[in-house]
């Protein structure tokens, strides 16, 4: 455990040395429009051409024009002017990244209050929960919803694409399913009326695969659709089984049909719903397998063997993941479960 600890900083440590060089040689002005990019990139030929003259002692080389303390004034004044000139393009790109980064909070706080930060324990049934976006705010979504009747509705999606535009389009899902499965619970309906929504007032280029489960608690049926996600996985007994896909991602045609299926949760399984950062994560040749392992740990420690898993080198998407154990019955337990955040 030592070892993975120092292998773990000392791959942080990496990671940050190679972000400090990668800072040292961007083109900060790449951003800017091409007519502040050419202004900013005056000011510092201007700046260079001062130095040059003082060096030539000339301002128009091989001319030596002008001599004595003209020369040095008009250095002072040409490097002044293309230090100001810099410096007012370069504070303007400053203040209007420091409004993003501003908006950027905001965004992340009312994120925030999207994902549920405590998920209530089920009877008979352990809920454990994982969220790392990789920018500030992240195209991931989950939750888990009370349906009434002794069942529960799990929902986790992926959003195409990361960042602000992600994160817009994970909040409107959200709002969907909180307010479709509240008037109709079922499974294929809800991926329906989702689907065409997300065709209608989306880009084309944006879409999203989702995986939505219902659980009976007493009996652990288990009634799911899986719209082009990754098969979340149920371990237990010494096996795994993957709940394969039923339908294609939302937001690609409108012609989409999703089927439900319906497999159980005996007592001791423990199913495994999370986004494709995580796998991607996974260094090997077989991220599923490791999985598959990490589950048939010690059972109180399965998400800290998930967890891990995941190479801080090779964790380029948000990650999220959900875990759901069936126990023995203990109607007693009225716990808070907080969200989990790295």
């Amino acid at each position: 455990m030592a070892f993975l600890t120092r292998n773990s900083s000392l791959q942080r440590a990496v990671v940050s040395v190679w972000r400090m060089v990668c800072y040292a040689f961007h083109d900060w002005t790449r951003e800017m429009t091409s007519a502040r990019r050419f202004v900013t990139m005056t000011g510092l030929v201007l700046q260079g051409y001062a130095f040059w003259a003082l060096f030539s002692r000339s301002l128009v080389w091989p001319l030596s024009w002008p001599s004595g303390p003209a020369l040095y004034v008009s250095v002072c004044v040409l490097y002044m002017l293309g230090y100001w000139i810099t410096n007012v393009m370069l504070t303007s790109e400053f203040v209007r990244k420091t409004q993003l980064e501003s908006d950027l909070m905001a965004a992340q706080q009312i994120q925030r209050t999207l994902q549920p930060d405590k998920i209530e324990q089920l009877s008979g049934y352990q809920l454990e929960s994982y969220y790392k976006p990789f920018r500030g705010v992240g195209g991931d979504y989950f939750d888990v919803i009370d349906l009434g009747g002794n069942r529960t509705l799990f929902a986790l999606a992926d959003v195409s694409g990361k960042g602000m535009p992600a994160a817009l389009l994970a909040s409107n899902i959200q709002a969907l399913v909180r307010s479709i499965a509240e008037t109709e619970p079922d499974l294929p309906t809800l991926a329906n009326r989702i689907n065409r929504h997300l065709i209608r007032y989306t880009p084309q280029d944006r879409f999203a695969t989702a995986v939505f489960l219902v659980l009976t608690l007493d009996s652990g049926e288990l009634v799911y659709v899986n719209a082009g996600h990754n098969p979340p996985l149920i371990g237990g007994s010494g096996s795994t089984r993957f709940l394969e896909g039923t339908g294609l991602p939302l937001g690609l045609f409108a012609s989409a049909e999703y089927q439900t299926r319906v497999t159980t949760m005996q007592a001791g399984d423990l199913l495994l719903v999370f986004t494709d950062g995580l796998p991607d994560s996974v260094s090997g040749e077989s991220p599923d397998k490791r999985l598959r392992d990490a589950l048939t740990g010690e059972p109180t420690s399965s998400l800290a063997n998930l967890k891990q898993l995941v190479d801080p080198v090779l964790n380029e998407d948000d990650i999220t993941i959900l875990l759901v154990k069936r126990v023995q019955p203990d109607y007693g337990d009225t716990n808070m479960l907080k969200l989990s955040s790295g």
